[in-house]
C-alpha cells in the first residue's frame, strides 16, 4: 500500500468516525428531547433552569409558583411534598428540586434549611457560623422529584466537601461561593462551566432521572 493509499485510508477512517460521532450525538440529543418535553420545571431560579438546560443541551420549559414548603430536615419529605402540590395545581408532570447543605459540626443543621439561613446570615455569616464548629466538614445533596398521574419518583446527588473560611467567586448562585468540593481548592462560584459540571450533585441526580426517563 502507498502512503497516498495510507493517506486516504485514513482520511476516509476519520470520516466514518465522524459520521458516527453525528449520528450518536443524534440520537442522544433525541433522547433528551423526547425524556423531557412532557415535563414542566418549577423554578423561580434562573440558574437552575440554566444548568438543567445546559445539562440537557435544549431549552427546559420552566415557571414559577408559589409553594409553601414544609418546613422539614427530611430533604426527601420536602422535596415529595412539594412535588404533589406543584402536579395539583399544574395538572400535567412536573420536575421540582431541592436542596439540602448540612454543617458536619451542626449534625444536621442546615439541611433543607439552608435557603432560611442564608437568607438570614448571607454567604459570610455562614462562614463566621463555621468557624465556631469543629470542623469544616459538609455535605451537599440535591433532589429531583418528578410528579405525574403515577406518582412520585425521587433522584438524589451528594457531594463531599468544606465550607470555606470567607465567600469566593462570582459564579453560580446560592451557596456556591462558600462550598469546596472535596479534593478541590475552588469554591463551585471560583470554577468554569466545565469544572463545575463535573463536581456537581446535580450531575449526579440528573444522570439517574434520565437513565430513568429513556425507559
Amino acid at each position: 500500500m502507498t502512503d497516498q493509499d495510507l493517506e486516504q485510508s485514513h482520511e476516509e477512517f476519520i470520516a466514518e468516525l465522524a459520521v458516527i460521532f453525528d449520528l450518536l450525538a443524534k440520537y442522544d440529543y433525541q433522547d433528551k428531547m423526547k425524556a423531557m418535553s412532557n415535563l414542566t420545571f418549577i423554578t423561580g431560579n434562573e440558574g437552575k433552569a440554566k444548568y438543567l438546560g445546559d445539562y440537557f443541551h435544549l431549552p427546559v420549559a420552566h415557571t414559577k409558583l408559589d409553594l409553601k414548603e414544609i418546613q422539614s430536615l427530611d430533604l426527601e419529605e420536602v422535596v415529595k411534598d412539594k412535588a404533589k402540590r406543584a402536579y395539583e395545581i399544574v395538572k400535567s408532570p412536573v420536575l421540582v428540586e431541592d436542596v439540602s447543605l448540612v454543617f458536619k459540626g451542626m449534625k444536621s443543621l442546615p439541611g433543607p434549611l439552608i435557603k432560611w439561613f442564608l437568607e438570614t446570615l448571607d454567604n459570610e455569616g455562614l462562614c463566621r457560623l463555621v468557624d465556631g464548629l469543629d470542623t469544616r466538614d459538609a455535605l451537599a445533596e440535591v433532589q429531583f422529584a418528578i410528579c405525574d398521574e403515577s406518582g412520585v419518583r425521587i433522584f438524589s446527588g451528594s457531594m463531599e466537601g468544606i465550607i470555606a473560611n470567607a465567600p469566593k467567586g462570582e459564579m453560580g448562585f446560592g451557596w456556591d461561593p462558600i462550598f469546596i468540593p472535596k479534593g478541590h481548592e475552588k469554591t463551585w462560584a471560583e470554577m468554569n462551566d466545565d469544572e463545575k459540571h463535573n463536581t456537581s450533585m446535580r450531575k449526579i441526580a440528573l444522570e439517574k432521572m434520565f437513565e430513568y426517563l429513556k425507559k
